[in-house]
């Protein structure tokens, strides 16, 4: 028996990067071996265990056989005569196609080695395309890695993969499930760009009208996009900055926090950046509306979405002046917000208690305070 480490962990050990979670082949070995030694089987579809100490993965080395359309149409096959070849062959990429022995040797029929130093995405075997959430994957490591390119040959079978439906097999779960991990990739566009240049993101998002994907738009996303980066912004900002330019949440399913965001930055959005011309009322709305006074962080990435959000324009110079608009905007209700946070509405709920007032009197009550006081600081803001 001897086991290897495999995929990501070495890729990005080549790469000079760290914090792979370590992924391991067990060569010659059997199920009932592993568990002899303590491991645990965790794996459903094929024999995956869990190391006794470590709780890094170790999967026995294994064959597939595609047998159905989609990413689930396989038959996988794991015996103690299957080689470390076998098992490497079936990855997607050269560059996840690299193990490593016990004594550091490296072990690359498919010269993944090479593709790293060169920076290409290069598809391991023809079975490439049996899977096409392998499609999903390439497009996710380009935003990880955009200074890599797709190989030639790698960009024709991708684009056969999607001419023959493989890409149509593919679930909203699991298409949202790498499209996330790419928006909180180091360049998330990239991932875009590849999908586009397949025909994969047409077949996936079948109700993005070909106006959204015009020069203007895509333009406005890179933009938009690029800016992720600078603010930090979370994956419920990525996503609702993003669904505003491009509304995908229909075809897949988001997480709630995700779908609340996105719904609240298309809702509020052009109010943010004008509410420098709110009166008191207006404002209070505002504020109620984004429950900013209840939920004051969630408030700040907002404004975050807001600032990343670079409307479709052939100006330059718009984006520039819709920026600085913005940065005055949110300056302003950033200090209406602590202006109506800083009454005292307990005390005032307490006071009203005592004059025996019910719940819906009570909240009119702190909204009538908060509504002063926002109305004495914009004479003076």
């Amino acid at each position: 028996m001897k086991t290897y480490l495999v995929g990501g962990a070495v890729r990005d050990e080549l790469m000079g990067l760290g914090g792979s979670d370590k992924d391991w082949v067990v060569v010659g070995a059997s199920p009932e071996d592993l568990i002899f030694q303590g491991f645990t089987p965790v794996g459903k579809d094929f024999p995956v265990f869990l190391h006794p100490e470590t709780s890094e993965e170790y999967a026995l080395a294994r064959t597939e056989r595609k047998t159905a359309r989609g990413y689930k149409g396989f038959v996988f096959h794991a015996d103690p005569s299957i080689t470390l070849e076998e098992d490497l062959v079936r990855r997607d990429l050269t560059i996840n196609a690299i193990a490593k022995d016990e004594h550091g040797t490296l072990i690359d029929p498919f010269n993944g080695k090479r593709d790293i130093q060169n920076k290409i995405f290069r598809h391991v075997s023809p079975a490439f395309k049996e899977d096409p959430v392998r499609i999903l994957r390439l497009a996710r490591f380009a935003a990880r890695f955009p200074e890599f390119t797709v190989a030639t040959e790698t960009q024709t079978l991708l684009e056969q993969m999607c001419d023959e439906g493989e890409v149509d097999a593919l679930v909203s779960e699991r298409v949202w499930q790498e499209i996330s991990k790419g928006l909180m990739a180091e360049s998330p566009y990239r991932m875009f760009t590849v999908l586009l240049s397949c025909g994969a993101f047409q077949k996936l998002f079948k109700n993005i009208e070909a106006k959204y994907l015009d020069e203007r738009h895509l333009n406005a996303l890179k933009a938009s996009i690029d800016r992720f980066k600078e603010v930090r912004a979370s994956l419920a900002v990525r996503f609702a900055v993003l669904n505003y330019i491009w509304p995908i949440a229909q075809t897949l399913r988001i997480p709630k926090e995700c779908i609340e965001m996105a719904d609240l930055l298309a809702k509020t959005y052009t109010t943010l950046c004008n509410s420098i011309q709110l009166k008191g009322d207006e404002l209070l709305s505002l504020l109620q509306v984004c429950d900013a006074l209840r939920r004051p962080e969630r408030f700040d990435d907002l404004l975050l979405g807001a600032r990343c959000l670079v409307l479709p324009s052939s100006d330059k110079e718009d984006s520039k002046k819709a920026l600085e608009k913005l940065d005055k905007s949110t300056h302003h209700i950033k200090y209406m917000q602590k202006v109506a946070l800083s009454v005292d509405h307990k005390e005032i709920a307490l006071q009203a208690i005592k004059q025996g007032l019910v719940a819906a009197q009570i909240g009119e009550a702190i909204d009538q305070a908060r509504l002063k006081a926002l109305e004495a600081s914009l004479k003076n803001f």
